[in-house]
C-alpha cells in the first residue's frame, strides 16, 4: 500500500476533503470523538509520524551495527589463525635449532 499519512490521519485526495487547521479546535470539542479530547493527542500523533519516519534510520544503524561487530569477530578470528601459523613456525624453528645442536654436539 503506498499511500501517504499517518494511521491517525490518512492522506486524503481531494481539496474538499482535506481537514483545515481550523478543523481541529472544533473536533476536540465534539463528545463523540474521544480520542481528539485526550490533551496529549497532538503530540502522539506528531511523535508516531516522527517515529515512523525515523524507522528506516534506526534498521540502518541496526544493521550497520551487525555488520561491525561481524567484521570485528571476523578480525578476531583472523588473528587467531595468524597467531597459530606463527605458533607452528616457532616450533618448528625450535625443532630445527634442536636437531641442529644435537648434530653438533655428537660430532
Amino acid at each position: 500500500m503506498s499511500t501517504t499519512g499517518t494511521i491517525d490521519r490518512p492522506a486524503t485526495h481531494g481539496p474538499r476533503l482535506r481537514p483545515s487547521r481550523k478543523a481541529e479546535p472544533a473536533m476536540a470539542l465534539r463528545s463523540d470523538n474521544h480520542a481528539s479530547t485526550h490533551p496529549d493527542t497532538t503530540s502522539s500523533r506528531q511523535n508516531r509520524t516522527r517515529d515512523m519516519q525515523l524507522i528506516p534510520e534506526a534498521m540502518a544503524r541496526a544493521h550497520m551495527h551487525e555488520r561491525m561487530r561481524e567484521a570485528d569477530s571476523e578480525r578476531v578470528g583472523r588473528r587467531m589463525v595468524m597467531a597459530r601459523r606463527m605458533q607452528r613456525r616457532a616450533e618448528r624453528a625450535s625443532m630445527r635449532a634442536r636437531r641442529a645442536l644435537a648434530l653438533a654436539v655428537m660430532q
